[in-house]
């Protein structure tokens, strides 16, 4: 999925059956400095958005074949689009109808005839409240954060890229299934929050050889939990490098995640020390092993481990 082309100016796709709504929707917004996208059914939106991912959608609820409500339920089973921000647009104004629309996962509902002033200044907020959310998520990726959070049900809303690839590997997702947390788990940490324990609501995750402790940390949502990933050293494998090497404790773990190829920042953060701290852990490794680099200390703890 390619994100719109860099212009400037935020993209909007209209989504209307209506000739006469979708040129005014067009003309109104090109005006405001807009670039605009147009699709006349859920399907054609559906498809665009696949090849291009526009900076918000005005959505119709009601149009021949998949309808809005249809059409945003399918946009947000995409993870990438979970905060591309939909407005619905609608004759309708009861209430199971707006909030139909929210279940759907709008964000926002306007009732036709549009009132131009009002349209736009609601699209100027949900633009930048996008614009916010995407540069938080940005940061945490690129620091390389264990961290995602989950609906009441386990479905992951969104996820860095080191927490999805560490749950991928202790949770792999069934086959045309969405990555998610076991529902025991959720439910289970959900009682330790209730239970009033003042120590964080945290388990442990098993699979492929490793062990992962799972951490809630708090909601940030109405339907949203936020979560933490920290790897489990294995103790064994620090006790025997420990040992054999007289290292510290500290070393030891330190030198064990260098030799399965983790940079100074992933074992910070696994670790949580920071990566300075970690250089300095090494600086030691190497001059307690007799080598002057990474590769070769890493090489050393690899052939220990395995006799």
């Amino acid at each position: 999925m390619a994100e719109a082309a860099f212009t400037g100016r935020d993209t909007v796709l209209v989504v209307d059956d209506a000739p006469d709504s979708l040129g005014f929707l067009t003309e109104m917004l090109d005006d405001a400095g807009y670039t605009v996208l147009i699709a006349t059914d859920g399907e054609s939106a559906l498809h665009l958005v696949s090849q291009i991912t526009p900076d918000l959608v005005l959505l119709d609820a009601l149009m021949p074949g998949v309808n809005g409500f249809d059409t945003c339920r399918q946009l947000k089973q995409n993870p990438e689009l979970l905060h591309l921000p939909v407005v619905f647009m609608t004759g309708l104004s009861e209430t199971e109808h707006v909030v139909s629309g929210f279940a759907a996962g709008g964000v926002d509902y306007v009732t036709k005839p549009i009132v131009v002033k009002e349209l736009l200044a609601r699209i100027r907020v949900h633009l930048a409240n996008a614009r916010n959310a995407r540069g938080q998520r940005a940061a945490l990726d690129a620091a390389g954060r264990y961290l995602f959070a989950v609906d009441a049900n386990g479905q992951i809303k969104w996820c860095t890229p080191k927490a999805r690839e560490m749950l991928s590997a202790v949770c792999p997702p069934q086959q045309d299934q969405e990555l998610a947390l076991p529902a025991h788990v959720i439910s289970n940490l959900l009682a330790v929050r209730r239970s009033g324990a003042t120590r964080e609501a945290s388990c442990m995750l098993s699979g492929n050889s490793r062990r992962v402790e799972c951490t809630m940390l708090s909601p940030i949502g109405a339907d949203e939990l936020l979560f933490r990933l920290s790897e489990e050293v294995p103790a064994a494998g620090v006790e025997r490098l420990r040992s054999a090497l007289g290292l510290t404790l500290r070393e030891a773990d330190v030198l064990l995640w260098l030799s399965r190829g983790k940079t100074n920042r992933e074992i910070g953060e696994i670790l949580t020390i920071s990566p300075r701290t970690v250089n300095k852990h090494l600086e030691q490794v190497f001059t307690k092993l007799g080598v002057e680099n990474r590769a070769s200390a890493a090489a050393r703890a690899v052939r220990l481990l395995a006799e």
